[in-house]
């Protein structure tokens, strides 16, 4: 997994990662319910689950750039569906594909597994 990121960015591109994050998965969340409540239909209840996963994952950053390309499968199919505002899931493709090229940022559960660790060697 390790060499799916450069480097798990800290600072101000981190916050903004991090709130990125924060609102596609919230987005994805909320969409995903949504339709899961309005709709009874047993085929769309696998990718609904689907979506409903991914956001609950890319909200607290495991498996980013997995998920991030989840995400653009999902939401094309989505899109190919056609069902409601097509912009929605051409929004929501295009968060997940930005995070899946640049990666979760600091405060991810990924840079907790996966960052690089510091050796300190004891003083001799």
């Amino acid at each position: 997994m390790q060499r799916l990121f450069s480097t798990f960015a800290g600072g101000l591109p981190g916050l903004g990662l991090l709130l990125q994050r924060l609102v596609t998965g919230s987005a994805l969340v909320e969409s995903a319910l949504c339709h899961l409540t309005a709709s009874a239909q047993s085929v769309m209840l696998l990718p609904q689950l689907a979506v409903l996963g991914a956001g609950i994952l890319l909200i607290v950053g495991l498996w980013t750039p997995v998920i991030g390309s989840i995400i653009v499968i999902l939401e094309m199919g989505s899109l190919l569906v056609g069902s409601g505002d097509p912009w929605i899931p051409v929004l929501l493709a295009t968060l997940g594909i930005t995070l899946a090229l640049i990666g979760p940022g600091a405060w991810s559960v990924d840079a907790r597994i996966f960052g690089r660790r510091q050796i300190s060697l004891p003083p001799r």
